[in-house]
């Protein structure tokens, strides 16, 4: 099992935002996870990172329990993430945000190198010099995918990649995407985007009042009109 969670709570505060919340990913694959805003999506990727330390509950990743352990030892055991923020270093060079992303991996994850990333996005070559927080909104989302890749993750958590992003943007994260979970990464994506999210996942989790209220193939969600309309669809 390459990725098992089981019985996750978190809370902001006082608010008990996850109520439960169990998945597993058996293998390298992408599933997307769907839901309104508030629904939890966000907080289950903080969760597993350990930016919000779970109450209970279980986050394994090839069997070594995550849970209770800070975000910088997550990220060392293969568990990557992209924030919905980017929270790019402004004040650093392109080449200086994406050293600081550079580790050594676990044993068995692909690897990465600044070619493979300048590859991906040449437009991040061509500004290397240039500091972060001069970069557009699509330029700095670029660099923060690339930043994560750059970690050697086994497991790559992506909250709303494309939220605020030109069309053209898109098609490039989404191909992106695609090619990481090609190369053996398993890719965890959170979007608001439901098209784009069927188009790149083979499988889907419906997240509703902080659990899991479906999760089932690309398939099957787009026959299942009545979790579009209770879970998804804004009146």
């Amino acid at each position: 099992m390459l990725l098992d969670i089981k019985g996750l709570h978190a809370y902001y505060d006082k608010s008990h935002i996850l109520h439960g919340v169990n998945f597993a990913l058996p293998e390298a694959d992408i599933i997307a996870l769907l839901g309104r805003n508030g629904s939890g999506r966000s907080t289950t990727l903080k969760a597993m990172m350990g930016i919000v330390p779970p109450a209970e509950g279980s986050v394994k990743l090839q069997g070594e329990e995550l849970a209770g352990k800070g975000s910088h030892q997550i990220a060392l055991r293969g568990l990557g993430y992209v924030p919905e923020e980017r929270l790019v270093f402004p004040n650093l060079s392109v080449d200086e945000n994406l050293q600081m992303g550079v580790q050594r991996g676990v044993d068995g994850a692909p690897r990465w190198s600044l070619e493979d990333m300048f590859g991906y996005f040449p437009r991040l070559k061509e500004r290397r010099n240039q500091r972060a927080g001069y970069m557009s909104g699509g330029e700095q989302q670029m660099l923060t995918i690339c930043r994560s890749l750059l970690g050697n993750p086994l497991v790559l958590l992506v909250d709303e990649p494309t939220e605020g992003l030109a069309p053209m943007i898109v098609d490039v994260v989404t191909d992106v995407i695609r090619d990481i979970h090609a190369k053996g990464v398993g890719v965890m994506l959170v979007e608001q985007k439901m098209s784009m999210a069927m188009r790149v996942a083979s499988r889907v989790l419906v997240m509703g009042h902080g659990d899991i209220v479906f999760d089932g193939s690309v398939e099957e969600m787009q026959t299942r009109d009545d979790i579009r309309r209770e879970w998804l669809e804004v009146a």
